[in-house]
C-alpha cells in the first residue's frame, strides 16, 4: 500500500536524538538488534505505515517481516524458539519500531513479548511446546485478554468466570480493548474461578465454539493494531489449556509489571522519531526568507523535545537494567511507565506545534504519532493509576479505595 510519506518528507530522517550516546551503555548484541530493527522500520515500514494507519488496516506483511529480525519472543530463551534477548534489547526493538510506527510497536509488544512471556512463565511444558515456537516465528498471532467493559484500571474487579466441568472449564463473560484479538490464533484469557474466586489464566483458540470477536472501530490512535471486543459464550477450554502457574491475581500483576518495563520504551522511541522528523523538516522548510529552525521559539521547543529524549532514555535504560537483575516491582515499573509517557506526550504536543499545518497530516508523521502517544499514555495502566500504585509503595498509604472502604483493592 502506498502512502504520502515520500511526498511529504521523503525518506525517514537519520537518527539524531541520542546526543548523550546511549550506545555506550549497550552491549554489541543490543546495538546489533537496534540497528536491524531501525533499518527495517525506516526502509520497509515507513513507506506504507501512514496509509495503513489511515485505513485502520492490520499490517500483515509488516508483521510477517518481523520474523527475520531476531526479536520474536523477546527475552525468552532460544531453546523454545525465541530470540533470547536481554530486556534492554527487547525494549530497544520496541523503541525503534515506535520511532517510525507506534502501531507496529504495539503489535510486537503484545505478540512478541507479553503473550509468549505469559505462556513461558505460567504455562505447562506441553503448552510451551505447542505455542511458543509458532508464536516466536510469527506464524500465529497472540492476544492477551484482561480488560473488560466494566474493569479497566480496576482490573481486580473482572467478572468473566471460569466454571470447572468434566474435562475442562467453561468460560463466560466479555473482554474489551483486546489488542490483536481479531487476528489472533490464540488468546490468553483471564477469568475468575467460579468456585474459589481466584483469577486463573486460559489459552483460548480462535476456532473454539462460543468465542465471538468483533473489531473495534473509530480509534484515534494506534489505528493499525486491531483491538477487539470478545464475548465468551460458554466457551469450553480443556484442562490442558489452563495455565497451571496462573493461580491468583498476583501472577497477573507480576506479568503486567514486567510488561510496563517494556512499554516505557515505546514513548521514548516515538519521541526519538518526532525529534528526527522535526529537525529535518524545520531545517529544510523556509518561511520569511530563512529556515524555520532559525527561529528562537522553534529552537527552544525543539531542544525541549531533545532534552526529554535524553531523560527518558536514561530512565528506560536504568529501570530495565534493574529489571534484568530482578530488582523492579510493580511500583517502580508503574512510576517509570507513567513518567515516560507523560514526557512523550509533551514531546508530541511540541512537535505538533512545530510542524504547523502539516502537523495535522498523517503522512507527515507527527499527527499520527501525536494520536498514538495518547494510547501509550493510557494503556498498561493509566497515568494516574500508575502514579498511585507507586505512591502507595513510597508512602505506605493506599490512595486507591472503593467507596466506604479504608483498604486498597490493588
Amino acid at each position: 500500500m502506498e502512502s504520502g510519506c515520500a511526498e511529504g518528507l521523503g525518506d525517514f530522517p537519520s537518527a539524531r536524538a541520542d546526543v548523550l550516546e546511549l550506545d555506550e551503555l549497550l552491549s554489541d548484541e543490543e546495538r546489533a538488534v537496534r540497528s536491524r530493527v531501525r533499518a527495517y522500520a525506516e526502509r520497509r515500514v515507513w513507506p506504507s505505515c501512514a496509509a495503513l494507519w489511515d485505513a485502520q488496516e492490520h499490517p500483515s506483511e509488516l508483521v510477517a517481516g518481523l520474523a527475520g529480525l531476531g526479536i520474536g519472543g523477546g527475552v525468552l530463551p532460544r531453546t523454545c524458539g525465541a530470540a533470547g534477548l536481554t530486556a534492554t534489547a527487547a525494549g530497544l526493538a520496541l523503541a525503534e519500531l515506535a520511532r517510525v510506527d507506534c502501531s507496529l510497536s504495539a503489535i510486537q509488544m503484545i505478540h512478541g513479548y507479553l503473550v509468549p512471556s505469559t505462556i513461558f512463565n505460567l504455562g505447562s511444558e506441553e503448552q510451551k511446546r505447542r505455542y511458543l515456537a509458532p508464536l516466536c516465528r510469527y506464524e500465529w498471532l497472540g492476544a492477551w485478554a484482561l480488560t473488560e467493559p466494566e474493569a479497566g484500571s480496576d482490573a481486580g474487579a473482572l467478572q468473566t468466570t471460569a466454571t470447572e466441568v468434566d474435562g475442562g472449564w467453561v468460560l463466560r463473560g466479555r473482554k474489551r480493548w483486546i489488542g490483536n484479538a481479531p487476528v489472533a490464533k490464540v488468546v490468553v484469557v483471564w477469568a475468575r474461578n467460579a468456585a474459589t474466586g481466584a483469577v486463573n489464566g486460559f489459552l483460548v483458540e480462535a476456532e473454539d465454539p462460543g468465542l465471538r470477536v468483533s473489531k473495534m472501530s473509530g480509534k484515534i490512535g494506534l489505528r493499525c493494531i486491531q483491538n477487539g471486543d470478545i464475548e465468551l459464550a460458554d466457551v469450553f477450554v480443556p484442562e490442558l489449556r489452563r495455565l497451571p502457574g496462573a493461580t491468583g491475581f498476583a501472577s497477573t500483576t507480576a506479568t503486567l509489571a514486567a510488561s510496563r518495563v517494556m512499554v516505557l520504551w515505546q514513548p521514548l522511541g516515538a519521541a526519538w522519531g518526532l525529534y528526527d522528523v522535526c529537525l529535518k523538516y524545520l531545517s529544510e522548510r523556509k518561511q520569511f526568507g530563512q529556515p524555520l529552525v532559525a527561529s528562537q521559539l522553534v529552537q527552544a521547543k525543539l531542544m525541549s523535545i531533545l532534552g526529554h529524549c535524553q531523560a527518558m532514555a536514561l530512565f528506560a535504560w536504568r529501570v530495565t537494567r534493574r529489571h534484568e537483575r530482578g530488582m523492579v516491582g510493580a511500583p517502580e515499573a508503574g512510576l517509570a511507565k507513567a513518567w515516560c509517557t507523560q514526557r512523550g506526550r509533551e514531546c508530541a504536543a511540541l512537535a505538533r506545534e512545530l510542524m504547523g499545518g502539516n502537523g495535522m497530516l498523517s503522512h507527515f508523521h507527527v499527527a499520527k504519532t501525536f494520536a498514538d502517544m495518547e494510547a501509550f499514555y493510557t494503556y498498561e495502566g493509566t497515568f494516574d493509576i500508575n502514579l498511585l500504585l507507586a505512591g502507595s509503595a513510597a508512602t505506605g498509604v493506599a490512595a486507591i479505595r472503593p467507596a466506604g472502604s479504608t483498604k486498597s483493592r490493588l
